[in-house]
């Protein structure tokens, strides 16, 4: 299943990322409907879903929405808090669907987590597979340079008496985030490890699986994207009628 598995089930990472709800995720989920031009009755898949807080967003605005995610314990936690959609556990990197989706879209970083870039590509594939003609693919991925020029090296955080010590760098193409875990008396060590994305990279993998890039923009959807500034790349991409 992977250290991203591991990690991404835990209480802790549940925590230390708790911030990340279903008001955040409106952010960038109400402006990319707008800008995909998605109305109510329409079908979404979210690849690499979580805990469904894109999904709620999009199933609040009328879509009709399914969430998939590797992990058991985030399908689980989705499939209780977002009643209005549909959640399995499946692996993003095999074909979930033929032709079914008006949008399929990968939120939030949910590619870059294993150390062969196939693994990504089958992912953008599968998408490209779930796809009806004229439907459209929205990939958001951290911009790699930015990001990794940016880094904290370090920080603590306390929340709710966890004490959260983490450390971050850059180790060849990958960004690197090594959490200390301390609560009471126990102690636990995580680490996170995701690809520092490109855009050549990120429009390659699109157009291999035989979709046509529209656009890309920042992590907002509503400005081009700036290579040197943006943290974040969407793409936009059109399945061929």
């Amino acid at each position: 299943m992977g250290w991203f598995n591991g990690w991404f089930s835990t209480p802790w990472y549940k925590i230390l990322y708790r911030h990340r709800d279903v008001e955040d995720a409106a952010e960038l989920v109400l402006p990319l409907i707008r800008k995909g031009k998605l109305r109510p009755g329409h079908t979404v898949l979210d690849l690499g879903c979580g805990r469904g807080r894109h999904a709620a967003i999009f199933a609040r605005e009328g879509m009709v929405v399914t969430g998939i995610d590797l992990s058991k314990a985030s399908i689980e936690e989705a499939a209780r808090k977002v009643h209005e959609a549909h959640f399995e556990v499946h692996d993003i990197r095999e074909p979930y669907a033929t032709e079914d989706f008006d949008a399929v879209v990968c939120l939030f970083t949910s590619l870059g987590y294993t150390n062969d870039r196939t693994d990504d590509r089958k992912a953008v594939a599968a998408a490209a597979y779930a796809l009806k003609p004229g439907g459209i693919f929205v990939l958001d991925l951290l911009n790699g340079k930015v990001v990794a020029r940016e880094l904290v090296p370090s920080e603590n955080k306390v929340i709710d008496d966890v004490h959260f010590r983490i450390e971050r760098l850059l180790e060849g193409t990958d960004i690197v985030k090594r959490i200390h875990v301390q609560h009471g008396e126990q102690i636990e060590e995580f680490e996170e490890r995701v690809h520092a994305w490109s855009l050549p990279e990120i429009i390659s993998m699109i157009q291999e699986a035989g979709l046509e890039l529209e656009d890309v923009t920042d992590g907002t959807c509503l400005q081009p994207l700036d290579p040197e500034r943006s943290d974040r790349i969407i793409a936009w991409a059109r399945k061929r009628t």
